[in-house]
């Protein structure tokens, strides 16, 4: 297969899954980042736990958690997988919060997917 080839098409374009079942199981791990731009007040009712409907980050890093475990249900062609690790953390700047998602599984495929999407829903 040359670098040029998409490993979700089969010879006639149409998609499929990759198939992982020759390889071995290797502990995985990925992390993605991202960041939230928003006003330096808002930033600050963060921070300070002054939005009215309750601790942001709280419930941002157990949806990036179950965004993580979920990941093959909306993402197509994406292979299930055994999540063994998940954690999201988050930093405040006076315009923005930083998002990490880091993800750790032992499995035959990566969890760089998984860790973009607990990036992107935490976000």
């Amino acid at each position: 297969m040359s670098d040029l080839e998409f490993t979700h098409l089969d010879p006639m374009g149409h998609a499929r899954m990759v198939d992982v079942t020759p390889k071995e199981p290797t502990h995985r791990r990925a992390v993605a980042r991202c960041k939230v731009f928003m006003k330096p007040e808002t930033t600050a009712a963060i921070a300070n736990r002054e939005v009215k409907k309750g601790d942001v980050l709280a419930v941002a890093r157990v949806a990036g958690i179950q965004a993580a475990k979920r990941t093959s249900d909306t993402i197509p062609l994406c292979h299930p997988l055994l999540v063994g690790a998940v954690s999201i953390s988050f930093s405040l700047g006076d315009d923005h919060v930083e998002v990490e998602a880091f993800v750790e599984t032992v499995d035959r495929t990566g969890v760089e997917m998984e860790a973009l999407h607990a990036c992107s829903v935490a976000a």
